[in-house]
C-alpha cells in the first residue's frame, strides 16, 4: 500500500479530513519542547483537535530513547488510550521516528499521522515507514517498518526554522538529487542556500519527495534499491555517533559531510565524474563548513561503521554511485579505503 503523503495547500481543511479518516476514539498529539512552543500554538484551536490529549518530549536526538518511548506509551495508557486511539506526531525527524514506533507497538499498533515540522523530517524521516530509537549509543537501533496513515507536509513549517535546521534538511534533498537526475541534482547544487527562497523550496520539496516515495514504494523493506537513499549515511551515521560524545551536530550536517566521503570513494571505485565531485563536494564545504575530526577518531568512526545495520559480516557497506543517478548498492570497502576518505573529508 502507498503511503498516502499531501503536500498540503489547505493545511486546516486537509489535516480535518485526514483526521476523520481514521480510526479514533481518542487522539493524542506528540510534541517536543520546540514544536510544543512553535507549531502545537497554531494548530490546537482547530475543531478537528478539540480535545486532544498533548505529550511532550524533549528537543534533541539525545530524547530519542527506550525512556522516552516509555513515557510516551505511560502518557497513552494513562490517557486512556486503546487500540482505536490515534496519534499525531507534530515535529522533526525525533518527533515522527519515536511517535512512529511508540504508535506502532502500543497495544499492537494504533493509526498515527505525521505532520513533519523540519525540512528534513519532510523529506526523509516521515516518508517510507521507518521508525526507531537510539539504543546503546547507536542511532535508530531499534525500530520497525511502520507507515503513518497519513503524512501532511505544509511548507509553512519552513518559516518557524533557522538556517541550520533548512541547511540540515537541504542535505538530505542533495542525496535525492545525486541518486535522481542530471537536472535535479543541477537545480540542488546552484540554488543561494545563504538566502533562500521558500517558495522555490517547496517546489523542489515536492520533487525531492517523489524520489523518496518511488524508491520506497519499489523497495519498502530495503532489500535492494532502497539502499541508494542509505549514500552519505555509512560515514554520515559514524559522524553523527561521534559527534553525539563530543559535540552534537544535526544530521543533515552529518550526511553532508557523509556524502563527500562516499561521493570520494565513488570516483575512486565506481568512476563518478570527478568535476561533479568536486561540484557538489564544493557547495557542501561552502554551507556546511568542515567537521572537525581528526586522525586520532579513525578508529571509533571505523568501529561505528562496523556496528552500521547496512553491514554483512565484517565488512563495512556503502552506496556509490557511477554517475548522477547510476546507483551502486552494496558495495564494500577496506578500513584502508575508509581511512582515505576521511583524510579527503578533513582537508577543508
Amino acid at each position: 500500500m502507498g503511503q498516502n503523503i499531501i503536500i498540503s495547500k489547505q493545511f486546516k481543511s486537509e489535516l480535518a479530513t485526514a483526521i476523520s479518516e481514521c480510526e479514533k476514539d481518542k487522539i493524542f498529539v506528540l510534541v517536543d519542547e520546540t514544536t510544543r512552543d512553535k507549531c502545537w500554538k497554531l494548530v490546537k484551536d482547530d475543531f478537528c483537535l478539540k480535545g486532544a490529549q498533548v505529550i511532550t518530549i524533549g528537543t534533541t536526538d539525545s530524547s530519542k530513547t527506550l525512556e522516552t518511548v516509555a513515557h510516551v506509551w505511560e502518557a497513552l495508557q494513562q490517557g486512556g488510550a486503546t487500540r482505536h486511539s490515534l496519534l499525531i506526531n507534530l515535529g522533526g525527524g525525533m518527533v515522527t521516528d519515536l511517535g512512529g514506533f511508540a504508535a506502532s507497538t502500543f497495544k499492537r499498533g494504533i493509526n498515527f499521522i505525521n505532520i513533519p515540522t523540519t525540512l528534513l523530517a519532510m523529506v526523509d524521516a516521515s516518508v517510507g515507514g521507518k521508525t526507531g530509537i537510539n539504543f546503546g549509543g547507536l542511532k535508530n537501533e531499534i525500530g520497525v517498518f511502520s507507515e503513518a496513515d497519513v503524512v501532511l507536509l505544509n511548507t509553512e513549517w519552513l518559516k518557524t526554522l533557522d538556517t541550520e535546521n533548512i541547511r540540515s534538511g537541504y542535505a538530505e534533498m542533495l542525496k535525492h538529487g545525486l541518486i535522481a537526475d542530471e537536472a535535479m541534482w543541477a537545480e540542488l547544487i546552484n540554488f543561494d542556500l545563504a538566502q533562500p527562497d521558500l517558495h522555490q523550496l517547496s517546489a523542489m520539496l515536492g520533487k525531492s519527495v517523489r524520489v523518496k516515495e518511488r524508491i520506497v514504494a519499489e523497495d519498502p523493506q530495503e532489500k535492494g534499491i532502497r539502499k541508494a537513499l542509505n549514500l552519505g549515511h555509512t560515514f554520515g551515521h559514524a559522524f553523527e555517533s561521534w559527534a553525539l560524545e563530543n559535540n552534537p551536530i544535526l544530521h543533515g550536517y552529518a550526511v553532508a559531510f557523509g556524502l563527500i566521503a562516499e561521493l570520494y570513494l565513488s570516483a575512486v571505485k565506481t568512476g563518478f565524474p570527478t568535476e561533479r565531485m568536486r561540484q557538489t563536494v564544493n557547495f557542501i564545504r561552502e554551507y556546511y563548513g568542515t567537521l572537525p575530526i581528526t586522525c586520532n577518531d579513525y578508529p571509533k568512526l571505523i568501529e561505528f561503521m562496523h556496528h552500521d545495520k547496512k553491514n554483512r559480516g565484517n565488512e563495512i557497506n556503502v552506496t556509490l554511485l557511477g554517475g548522477i543517478g547510476d546507483i551502486h548498492i552494496n558495495q564494500s570497502v577496506a578500513e584502508d579505503e575508509v581511512k582515505e576518505a576521511l583524510d579527503f573529508v578533513r582537508e577543508g
